[in-house]
């Protein structure tokens, strides 16, 4: 299963980034002590969260503690296409409640108790992105920082890996506020048609990407 790289939670979570022109002034030093503390918050933050989840770019798989003993009569679990609840049959709040990252599918999501704990399988709709967060109140991960298992990549063929490897890229080149691959693709053929052309004048045209 691809996880992140903190045993807390796959795609670990981690606040996003700071990304302003202070960000370039950092020395090395001084961003990798900015990494380290936005990565011990984000352990913090996930720590405190009633569940413990982790995911792939097909699936998210929730463990939520419950009481010695309780049985699947004891709970209330509604999977819903957007929204997720989890209840101990006549207690008054829920152990979590919300709406979802984003859409899954119903049919193919399942709970179950094992070992003691409630286990949930969510499937995703979308199979191309990592999910910041379950319940979108939560405290997000920064999921530049997921690093998926190279064993499972190799297992993609190789459309759907070239696909997967991109999205990665360009997350990452989102949080570091820098073109995406299909920007710089773009801006590429504008250099190389202005190159091609100087007697054109671009000093006044307004490109958007």
């Amino acid at each position: 299963m691809m996880q992140s790289p903190d045993p807390i939670a796959a795609g670990t979570p981690a606040m996003q980034p700071d990304l302003d022109d202070d960000d370039e002034r950092l020395t090395p030093a001084e961003r990798d002590a900015r990494d380290r503390a936005d990565r011990a918050r984000e352990a913090a933050e996930q720590a405190a969260l009633p569940y413990v989840w982790r995911q792939t770019l097909t699936d998210v798989d929730i463990t939520v503690p419950v009481p010695k003993g309780t049985r699947g009569r004891d709970l209330a679990v509604t999977i819903a296409k957007n929204k997720l609840r989890v209840a101990l049959k006549g207690s008054a709040e829920p152990i979590m409640e919300g709406d979802l990252h984003s859409s899954i599918k119903v049919d193919d999501s399942t709970w179950l108790i094992e070992g003691g704990e409630l286990v949930i399988h969510l499937e995703k709709v979308n199979k191309a992105e990592w999910w910041k967060n379950v319940l979108t109140h939560h405290p997000p991960i920064d999921t530049t920082k997921i690093q998926p298992e190279n064993s499972r990549l190799d297992d993609l063929d190789g459309e759907t890996r070239g696909m997967v490897e991109k999205m990665m890229f360009d997350q990452r080149q989102k949080a570091m506020g820098k073109p995406t691959s299909e920007e710089q693709r773009k801006m590429d053929m504008l250099k190389k048609f202005q190159e091609q052309h100087p007697e054109l004048d671009f000093s006044k045209a307004k490109v958007n990407f």
